[in-house]
């Protein structure tokens, strides 16, 4: 009985420790008891595993990567900017004049300055600045002891010479009586022996007299003749020496009398006065002061106009002309055409000067010393395309800007080329054409963009 029931009790502990899933035995299951294979059994492979997790995310980010450098190579990085937030104005054709902006005074178109002529002390004072004066009228009066003693002296010595003349003059007179009184005499003798020898010449011829007789009278009338003839050569010689000297002294005494006017013109420019009738806008003076000679008191404007004068960069020099003409920005409303009349050629602080007038006559509303804003025509007009100024160029130089598309949801970063420009347009040389639209507004937040999307 014991051997019969023991199988089926092994039947129970193989289907136990057979595998999950088989439901009967095998007769290799019972057969293999003492051998341990019924021990076993198979264990299956996971599908997600932590290797292929990360294999596959490796291949996604470097599949995006890809995508990425295609978008960045193709498009350019991004930016979304708010579409009222920039300003987007549109390229034309049209007149272009190429100007500057400058800034000058209005000064008098007359200016005339006061230097002193002499130095001295300043005694009085007769007008104040600020006041209209008249040609001629006293300013302001200086006092100098060294010139007017140097006038004493001067007088002396005109004086002296004066009396020096007057002396020659007194003893040439005297010497020139005295002579023609001896001629006189010498003239009576010559004519009373002339008669003696034509009266004693008969009696001799009939020897009736003498021949010693005859011959005394007749040598004294020759000898007196030829006196006469001696006296008058002597009298013609010293008239002309004594006419030498006289005109001598007369030349000096007019140079001392031009001297002594000189130095009278000198003590008169020690009192100021006004050369011109005008204002007198600057006076630099003070009671008691010493001025030397060249000194500058002050100006006078004169009152025949106004004129502009302004500084221009020195960059400009080469262009800026006489005769250029430019426009005033509105004085008092309403806008004046200038031209240039004179351009300095000296440079001070990268700036040269120019001089402007008012073409048609002075606006009724200028005063001097106002200042006066214009642009300064640098060529003549010509068409071209232009874009209006704004903040783009201070970040792009003019080298580039932003294209809208004509779709109006981006703008696509172009280069172009500017060449001149005025006070509201830039003239295009390249990359733009004419109805194109771009943004012209400040680009200090586009960063390296190269497209601008809208929202």
């Amino acid at each position: 009985m014991t051997d019969a029931t023991s199988p089926k009790k092994q039947s129970s502990i193989d289907t136990l420790m057979s595998p999950r899933g088989s439901s009967k035995s095998t007769p290799s299951a019972s057969s293999g008891m003492g051998g341990g294979e019924g021990m076993d059994r198979k264990i299956q492979k996971k599908t997600w595993t932590l290797k292929r997790i990360g294999m596959i995310g490796g291949a996604v980010v470097f599949i995006l990567l890809v995508i990425w450098g295609i978008s960045s190579t193709s498009g350019g990085r991004k930016l979304n900017v708010d579409l009222e937030r920039v300003t987007i104005s549109e390229v034309t054709f049209g007149p272009f004049q190429e100007n500057i902006p400058a800034t000058g005074n209005v000064e008098p178109e007359t200016t005339v300055f006061l230097d002193a002529v002499e130095g001295g002390r300043i005694e009085e004072i007769f007008v104040l600045e600020g006041e209209a004066v008249e040609k001629g009228q006293p300013l302001l009066r200086l006092s100098n002891n060294t010139l007017q003693l140097s006038l004493l002296q001067t007088e002396t010595q005109r004086i002296e010479q004066h009396n020096r003349l007057e002396d020659s003059r007194f003893r040439v007179d005297q010497q020139n009586l005295n002579m023609r009184q001896q001629i006189t005499d010498m003239d009576y003798n010559i004519r009373r022996l002339k008669r003696e020898v034509d009266r004693l010449k008969p009696l001799y011829d009939l020897k009736m007299i003498s021949s010693a007789e005859y011959e005394r009278t007749n040598d004294e009338y020759e000898y007196t003749v030829n006196r006469r003839d001696l006296t008058l050569r002597s009298y013609r010689s010293d008239s002309l020496r004594q006419r030498i000297q006289i005109d001598q002294m007369e030349d000096a005494v007019g140079r001392m009398e031009a001297n002594f006017e000189i130095i009278n013109e000198r003590l008169a420019n020690l009192t100021l006065r006004a050369p011109v009738a005008g204002q007198l806008s600057q006076l630099n003076a003070e009671l008691g002061e010493l001025k030397n000679s060249g000194f500058r008191f002050g100006q006078i404007d004169m009152l025949d106009g106004v004129k502009v004068r302004a500084g221009i960069d020195e960059f400009h020099i080469s262009k800026v002309k006489r005769g250029q003409k430019a426009v005033t920005t509105g004085i008092a409303g309403t806008e004046y055409e200038m031209v240039v009349r004179r351009v300095y050629p000296e440079v001070a602080n990268s700036r040269f000067e120019i001089d402007l007038d008012f073409v048609g006559g002075d606006p009724a509303s200028i005063r001097r010393g106002q200042t006066v804003r214009f642009r300064l025509e640098m060529s003549d007009p010509l068409d071209a395309n232009v874009v209006p100024m704004g903040g783009f160029f201070q970040a792009t130089g003019g080298n580039w800007i932003y294209v809208v598309d004509p779709s109006g949801e981006f703008a696509i970063k172009r280069t172009i080329k500017l060449g001149r420009k005025n006070l509201e347009v830039y003239e295009v040389l390249e990359g733009l054409s004419a109805g194109e639209r771009v943004v012209t507004s400040s680009y200090d937040t586009c960063g390296d963009a190269d497209r601008l999307v809208f929202k």
